[in-house]
Formats: C-alpha cells, structure tokens, sequence
C-alpha cells in the first residue's frame, strides 16, 4: 500500500469518514423542570482530514468536524459543536479545538499519546493558559465550565466516547458533572 498524507494523522486516522449513534446519554440540569435529568439522543459527527499545518517547527496535521444531536425525532439538533481535532506526532498529542453555540470554546489535549492508540483521554481546565477553557459573560455568572473530560476509544468501524463537563451552576451546590456518552458507527 503506498504511503499517504492520511498516514499521518496518528490516531486520528480512525476517526476520519462518517458516524452515527442512536443510543446517546446526556445528563444534565434541566431549567424547565429545575432539576437534572437524563436526555436520549441520537447523533451524527463528520471528520475530514487536512493537513500539513506547520508552526514553525511544529507540524500537525487533523481532522475537521461537525457534530449534531437530536432528541427523539426533532428535525432541529438540541446541541452542535464544529471545531478540529488535531495531532502532533513529534509530542504525542492530541488535541480537539471546538466551540459550543452558547459561547464556549474549549481546547483540550491528550499528551504521550502513541501513533497507533486506540484510546486516550483528553482534558482542558478553565483558566489554564494551554489546555484550557473560555466562555462567555453570561455563562461564566450562571453556568461556568470549570474542567473537561473526554476519554475516547475506536474499535475498527465503533467509536465510543464518555464526556464529562464539570460547571459552577446557580441551580446546583458544589460541582456539577455534565455528562454525554455515545456509541457510534461508521455510516
């Protein structure tokens, strides 16, 4: 098999194509109900690989996505991201840039990941200057994402990941874990 610019892509090479998974889970606080409830979903995610992106030294190369769920039978997805994920063979790591239409960002990161992993587990905090997490005004009074957690893990033609997005609510005491988990297969 020749070699191509794909090969580069480390982990992420996996990840590239077409997903879809109806048993999602999220967990979350409901405002109209004011409590937490649980929400089934379904969704859908696209990778497109890209590549060389050099900083100087540093080359990545990566995959764009787009990510939709939906409840139930709802023409209207209830959540989007779009964003990159992004590796960098020389250091091993992972990153997935994205942003949330209610006005958070986050970059998080997976380090001494090996080219060939199946698995790995990546990470940003509020407030820290590499990995971390911004948000806007509103959120940060009310709903404020203070850690993110996404351990993820591909099988041959599933993906699966297990998402936890810790917040600062009005509504809740202490730390609240905002959880999402999904199976997905390639469409």
């Amino acid at each position: 098999m020749p070699f191509t610019e794909f090969d580069k892509l480390g982990p992420l090479r996996a990840l590239a194509g077409e997903w879809e998974g109806e048993g999602g889970l999220d967990v979350s606080f409901h405002h109209a109900e004011g409590e937490v409830g649980e929400t089934a979903y379904r969704e859908k995610i696209t990778f497109n690989p890209f590549g060389p992106v050099d900083n100087g030294d540093q080359c990545l190369y990566g995959l764009d996505y787009r990510m939709a769920a939906w409840r139930g039978d709802e023409e209207d997805p209830f959540h989007t991201e779009v964003g990159y994920w992004l590796w960098c063979e020389e250091s091993g790591t992972v990153m997935r840039a994205f942003m949330v239409p209610r006005g958070t960002v986050v970059l998080a990161a997976a380090e001494g990941v090996a080219p060939d992993a199946t698995e790995f587990t990546l990470r940003a905090e509020l407030g820290d200057p590499v990995y971390g997490i911004v948000e806007n005004k509103y959120l940060s009074g009310r709903a404020s994402t203070v850690r993110y957690e996404c351990g993820v893990r591909v099988d041959g033609d599933e993906f699966s990941y297990d998402e936890d997005t810790v917040l600062r609510m009005k509504e809740v005491e202490g730390e609240f874990h905002h959880t999402d988990r999904n199976r997905l297969r390639r469409a």
